[in-house]
């Protein structure tokens, strides 16, 4: 592979990742970090990872199906976001519920893999990435309670752990750009956005082919430099935000159930995002506040 300009994974997975042409992307990246062979069928166009005008500079998502029918959700956050882990199992719990139809069994609820590519620093923990899943430990004899053979043959599980949700957090800004093995060489791209010569990991291949800066056109290049600038200042601001306080005293307001520190730290940083030239749309996906809301914050203020 070469040096070539590379477009990020964030504005790829919006615009081109979607396409089947280009699934084999997906694929890679997916089967290094799960350490099982994915192919995805198809993008689910769901209310849990519909586009929204509103939010489209704040987070990206895609639901997708595998070869197993089971459910792959990816998300990539830049902005600090304390409550973060209860948004994980909220999302999860959505989509859970999305494809389950009243009066189906609960055995075909189906199992969700929830892929989180955060570059901001979210918990305590010297790791860049960490898995979650479901076990059940004996409070007596610290066994691990395992299915029953008939289980195995009816569900087609192992464990339980298969059934429940399983969590990956990718902690990109805790990457020591040092690439161990494949997955290293994809979290380095995720990063870098730009790949050494000698990666072999699966997908990258077809990333450094198929997602160059060249191969757009001149109006796309526009688009992806007001984004890429957009994103940065913004990431910027709202670590400022955080570091000031703002966003902590909205945490405390939502873990307290006081509105009022929710909408003050927000307001604050509405201002902040118009002194420096944000947009309206940009504002909202930023904060949450509807349009009509930023507009009279602003006339207020």
């Amino acid at each position: 592979m070469s040096s070539r300009v590379l477009i990020s994974f964030d504005w790829a997975m919006k615009r081109l990742l979607r396409n089947k042409a280009n699934f084999g992307i997906l694929n890679g990246f997916l089967t290094e970090l799960i350490q099982d062979e994915i192919s995805v069928q198809h993008i689910l166009e769901s209310e849990s990872n519909r586009e929204n005008e509103q939010n489209k500079s704040n987070r990206l998502d895609l639901l997708c199906v595998n070869q197993k029918d089971e459910l792959i959700a990816i998300e990539i956050q830049y902005y600090v976001e304390p409550d973060y882990f209860h948004r994980c199992l909220f999302g999860v719990s959505k989509i859970i519920t999305e494809y389950l139809s009243k009066g189906d069994p609960y055995s075909l609820v189906k199992k969700v893999y929830s892929i989180n590519i955060l570059y901001f620093d979210l918990g305590m923990g010297i790791d860049y990435v960490y898995i979650g899943r479901t076990n059940f430990l004996g409070m007596h004899h610290s066994d691990t309670l395992m299915l029953s053979e008939k289980q195995v043959k009816l569900f087609d599980k192992k464990e339980p752990s298969g059934i429940f949700p399983e969590y990956y957090l990718l902690k990109i800004n805790k990457f020591d750009n040092l690439a161990k093995n494949t997955l290293d060489e994809w979290i380095y791209f995720l990063k870098n956005t730009k790949l050494p010569k000698n990666y072999k990991a699966k997908g990258l291949q077809l990333v450094d082919n198929q997602l160059r800066y060249d191969n757009m056109d001149a109006a796309t290049k526009i688009k992806y430099k007001k984004y890429q600038k957009n994103l940065l200042v913004s990431k910027d601001m709202l670590e400022g935000a955080w570091e000031t306080g703002l966003l902590e005293g909205e945490a405390k307001g939502k873990t307290q159930g006081k509105i009022e520190g929710k909408i003050e730290g927000k307001i604050e940083i509405v201002l902040k995002c118009h002194s420096k030239g944000f947009d309206i749309i940009t504002i909202s996906g930023i904060t949450g506040f509807s349009e009509d809301e930023i507009k009279n914050i602003l006339n207020k203020n």
